[in-house]
């Protein structure tokens, strides 16, 4: 643990065991994402589904990037993760991200996928919004994790025809934003 770090924010005013808590809670909707995107991306078949299928991949690994770079933040604070994966699966802050009941359904697989990215926008905007000014590590952590959930989001709003979102696929990088913290 890194004691002055936690002892700086804390004198801040964060309340470190809330932080954590929301920490460990989003790692586990990281992990879980990343598990639920594996069975998602590989029903996402046919015409419909081949051409979503590279965007739910790099959402796959990039909230697999999220849960590895979160990890050192939570132990840097005096936190740890549970010792037993189906206690940590289930304090995951968001839903788990599973198949509709036709796994043939393209756009049922879509809405589970814009709904997890909104569930983690949701949960990083929070994380930013209590570290802000207070726990710079921390923010900016969230915030680089929010970027990229945000064009996750945006990515599969517009394959449902939410409108345009002005966000491109990125070609052969991951993670742009978090990259740094997993070095």
């Amino acid at each position: 643990m890194a004691k002055v770090a936690r002892e700086m924010v804390e004198r801040a005013g964060v309340d470190v065991e809330q932080l954590l808590e929301l920490l460990v809670n989003n790692a586990a909707a990281e992990l879980t994402t990343y598990y639920y995107y594996t069975i998602l991306r590989a029903n996402l078949i046919g015409l419909e589904g081949e051409t979503i299928k590279e965007i739910a991949e790099v959402a796959r690994i990039e909230d697999r990037n999220h849960f590895e770079a979160l990890v050192p933040r939570i132990y840097e604070l005096g936190g740890e993760l549970p010792d037993d994966m189906v206690q940590f699966h289930n304090l995951s802050a968001c839903r788990p991200a599973h198949l509709p009941e036709n796994p043939r359904d393209v756009k049922g697989i879509l809405t589970v996928l814009v709904e997890a990215e909104r569930c983690a926008v949701r949960g990083y905007t929070q994380i930013c919004n209590m570290t802000a000014g207070k726990d710079h590590r921390t923010y900016d952590l969230a915030l680089s994790i929010l970027h990229e959930e945000i064009e996750h989001e945006s990515w599969f709003s517009e394959f449902l025809g939410e409108g345009p979102s002005g966000h491109f696929m990125r070609r052969g990088e991951t993670s742009p934003f978090v990259s740094k913290f997993l070095k």
